[in-house]
């Protein structure tokens, strides 16, 4: 639970910013206490709730800026509207700020991951009189503690117990440890002082914490790993709070920076899952960590990255870039690069030679043998770069279960049709040139029926008297499954790989084939 006491006013402005948000529908007002007849008639307009908390401020001349504006705030939504409203009175009487006759306005926000409400009222109790407001933020700490029964003293002990069990050389470490859990620490003569909530909270001799100094923390293999780590999340982050929480939510490392808040001269890492404190600079000097870049910036460096693993591997796949990048939360998809919500065409060059290899991966997932084998599936998949095709002379077992199951067919007398037949096992049958080929786009399989020997002739048009009832009921399935489509995948598939549909056959009649049945649409 978070109470933040904002700036004070003399004109009310806090007013004026609630009612901004209330118009852009991301604020209501909830409750309105103590405006006279404001509100009865018709809903107070900005000016006049101005008006009533000027006047009723006046009474007390003594008092330049009355407002009293506060944001109360709870962890996410662990807290309703409704509840967080009840803390919010208790907060007010506990203040000074619950007396009969307070105007007090509670206006809710809807604009961030909290539960929040703000509250506007005066610094001018009822009677007139100042309410009182010395060590203001201090105190507002400790009302919140008394609400909800937290004992400060206690768990600052309890931390400070916690952080003495981490690896640490230097008071600058202890101090990073104890900074990363939310608490002021300074040493003063020969003591070591821990503060929160604007309170000191514990007090350490200097020797207690030295006695606990260690040999520096200098693993160099894992300040490499924090090296690739902060290089890789700086380079997808905007800016120092937003790398410093994706570092501590996937990791658990807080970065702990030392020096004025817009130019840090230095920075600790306390890696809280390995209990270990390790300065910034072992991993990555402050200046390079803080090397932040626009988001036309860092689509260029994608990119290049990109054209880099082109170089490296002239036949990666638009799936093997993926699994590549994705940990920069970038992936490419038919030419065009995402990334954080954004995207950008990738240069054609670039584009043109992704989708060429994406269908050498096709051609390749047949494991051709021969050039002939290599190049007709170059034919079916438009890929014009042959020579980048590899040929795979070993037939795997996939291969030759095939080949058997084909000669089963071909050598079964009782079989009719035998072109109907390897469509029923997958197979569509292509002429090329002086081959047979039956080809089965859903194993990747491709066979030479004309090198292998089989009789051929048990591919011509063979009929079979079908009796009068069931020749419409067969010709309707026929043609059904004749029409059917086969989508195939490119290598790397899965959401992010390009998807194409396969047309198999155009005619009702398989004993009819010309040999150019197999049509490819992009």
């Amino acid at each position: 639970m978070i109470a933040t006491i904002l700036p004070g006013s003399t004109n009310f402005h806090a007013v004026g910013y609630n009612e901004h948000k209330v118009s852009k529908g991301i604020a209501r007002l909830i409750e309105i206490q103590n405006f006279g007849s404001l509100g009865t008639l018709h809903k107070p307009t900005p000016s006049e709730l101005v008006g009533y908390l000027q006047k009723y401020s006046s009474q007390n001349s003594r008092i330049r800026k009355p407002q009293f504006h506060v944001a109360i705030s709870c962890k996410g939504h662990e807290m309703s509207e409704d509840e967080l409203l009840d803390f919010a009175h208790q907060y007010l009487k506990e203040m000074g700020y619950g007396e009969s006759g307070q105007p007090l306005l509670v206006y809710s926000h809807y604009d961030t991951e909290n539960t929040h409400l703000h509250i506007v009222t005066s610094r001018v109790a009822p009677d007139g009189r100042k309410i009182q407001h010395s060590h203001e933020r201090r105190r507002s700490q400790e009302v919140i503690d008394h609400i909800l029964g937290n004992n400060r003293k206690k768990k600052t002990e309890d931390d400070i117990d916690a952080a003495k069990q981490y690896t640490f050389s230097s008071f600058a470490q202890f101090k990073a440890i104890m900074v990363s859990m939310g608490y002021e620490v300074y040493q003063k003569d020969e003591n070591v002082f821990v503060k929160h909530g604007g309170k000191v909270q514990q007090e350490i001799p200097f020797t207690e914490i030295e006695s606990l100094f260690k040999s520096g923390y200098r693993e160099k293999i894992r300040c490499r790993q924090l090296r690739n780590i902060l290089k890789k999340y700086r380079d997808v982050s905007s800016n120092r709070e937003e790398l410093q929480k994706e570092l501590k939510t996937k990791f658990g490392i807080d970065i702990v920076f030392f020096g004025k808040k817009d130019a840090p001269y230095g920075y600790m890492l306390v890696d809280h899952a390995n209990k270990t404190v390790i300065h910034g600079a072992r991993a990555l000097a402050v200046e390079e960590l803080l090397d932040f870049t626009t988001p036309e910036e860092r689509f260029n460096r994608i990119e290049d990255y990109i054209d880099r693993l082109l170089t490296l591997n002239p036949k990666i796949t638009q799936g093997e870039i993926y699994h590549k990048i994705r940990k920069q939360r970038a992936y490419i998809k038919k030419g065009i690069i995402y990334f954080d919500g954004q995207s950008r065409p990738l240069k054609p060059f670039m584009a043109e030679a992704i989708d060429r290899n994406n269908r050498i991966a096709m051609v390749e997932m047949f494991s051709p043998a021969t050039e002939a084998e290599r190049d007709l599936l170059c034919k079916i998949f438009k890929v014009s770069r042959k020579d980048l095709v590899d040929i795979s002379p070993e037939r795997t077992h996939y291969y030759t279960d095939a080949v058997n199951r084909l000669r089963e067919i071909f050598n079964d007398e009782n079989v009719s049709s035998v072109r109907s037949r390897l469509h029923e096992e997958g197979f569509t049958i292509r002429q090329e040139e002086d081959a047979t080929y039956a080809i089965n786009f859903k194993q990747h399989i491709i066979i030479n029926l004309s090198e292998e020997d089989f009789n051929l002739e048990r591919l011509k048009k063979q009929y079979r008297r079908l009796p009068v009832s069931h020749k419409f009921e067969h010709d309707k399935k026929s043609t059904s499954h004749f029409l059917g489509t086969a989508k195939l995948r490119d290598a790397g598939g899965g959401s992010h790989s390009e998807k194409r549909e396969w047309e198999v056959g155009q005619k009702s009649n398989y004993d009819e084939d010309d040999g150019h049945s197999l049509r490819v649409r992009k």
